[in-house]
């Protein structure tokens, strides 16, 4: 009994320990539910997302990431994922919203701010995404070098 209460003790920390940054984000092992309740953790909407984004189905992809930000209002990548899929659509403003919230919860998010500052881009506002770039330089050297490229307009924000 007591090396199963061990390895489980260790798989919960290895799950917990994953997901520190954008990228698949491991599930939780189950937890007992009573009988009737959803097994979806926001883990497994966020991975669904990450599916969704890889095929370029953007409408699944956010409604993937939108659940998984109900079900875990803290999840960073969740938050960054749905402001990606948002401004693949051009939905700006809402993307703008779930890239703050992004950084709210993770202040030196590279990703969120690199997507930040092409949203900028796309609605014309050049300022903001040169205050987005400023802020990405120390933190990541080639996601900042991307998003130069985009506001010089050396490349298109999404093609990527």
């Amino acid at each position: 009994m007591r090396t199963l209460l061990i390895a489980f003790a260790l798989l919960v920390a290895a799950g917990a320990a994953y997901g520190a940054d954008a990228g698949p984000v491991a599930a939780p092992p189950p937890r007992p539910q009573p009988p009737g309740a959803s097994q979806v953790t926001a883990q497994m909407r966020y991975n669904e997302g990450e599916a969704f984004a890889r095929e370029q189905k953007w409408p699944f992809a956010e409604s993937a990431y939108t659940e998984a930000t109900k079900l875990k209002a803290d999840f960073p990548e969740a938050w960054n994922g749905l402001g990606h899929a948002r401004k693949m659509q051009r939905k700006f403003p809402e993307a703008l919203t779930a890239y703050q919230e992004a950084l709210r919860l993770k202040p030196d998010f590279p990703q969120a701010l690199e997507y930040l500052g092409e949203t900028y881009v796309e609605m014309g506002k050049t300022d903001e995404a040169r205050a987005t770039l400023a802020k990405l330089q120390p933190l990541d050297a080639a996601l900042a070098e991307r998003l130069s490229q985009v506001i010089d307009g050396k490349k298109s924000a999404g093609t990527w």
